[in-house]
């Protein structure tokens, strides 16, 4: 069970060094090494397939395809930095605070008795949406604030700055 924590203690550390740091490539190796933990923490949740495609694409891939992109941009000079690390600093200064007030409202909310607690197998042969629906709202409310944070970040990326 202490492996599982600090598994998700470098999954939170590693996510949030991928947002704050400053430097592109450093955002890239930070977002490949999240993945890479998420994957040891999905193939431990015994789900190899979802392990090996988090690892390929997510690990793998899509750092490739970033560091290419990066490639092509221009490189900020000291000051520049410097100002940038201001900036990103004054914009998330907030989100380990949220982080951690979120972990412990999900952590007492998990922590139910292991008899509650259904598995898919002894769900009498339910499909999908009952086990979903009844048994996997957590999991349901992970897949939606995961939308939201992508639709928000899409609405972040493509905002025109007025000047």
């Amino acid at each position: 069970m202490e492996i599982n924590f600090i598994l998700l203690s470098c999954l939170v550390l590693m996510s949030l060094w991928t947002v704050i740091t400053a430097r592109l490539i450093m955002a890239v190796v930070g977002l490949a090494l999240t993945s890479a933990v998420l994957s040891i923490i999905i193939f431990r949740l015994d789900s190899p397939l979802a392990a090996v495609f988090e690892l390929s694409v997510c690990a793998g891939l899509i750092p490739v395809i970033f560091i290419t992109t990066v490639s092509f941009t221009h490189r900020l000079t000291k000051e520049g930095l410097r100002i940038r690390r201001k900036e990103k600093f004054a914009k998330f200064w907030l989100l380990p605070i949220i982080i951690v007030i979120v972990a412990v409202i999900l952590f007492s909310y998990t922590q139910k008795p292991a008899h509650l607690v259904t598995s898919v197998s002894a769900s009498g042969g339910r499909d999908v949406r009952y086990i979903l629906w009844h048994t996997r709202q957590l999991d349901l409310l992970g897949q939606i604030a995961a939308l939201l944070a992508a639709a928000v970040g899409v609405a972040v990326l493509f905002k025109e700055q007025k000047e």
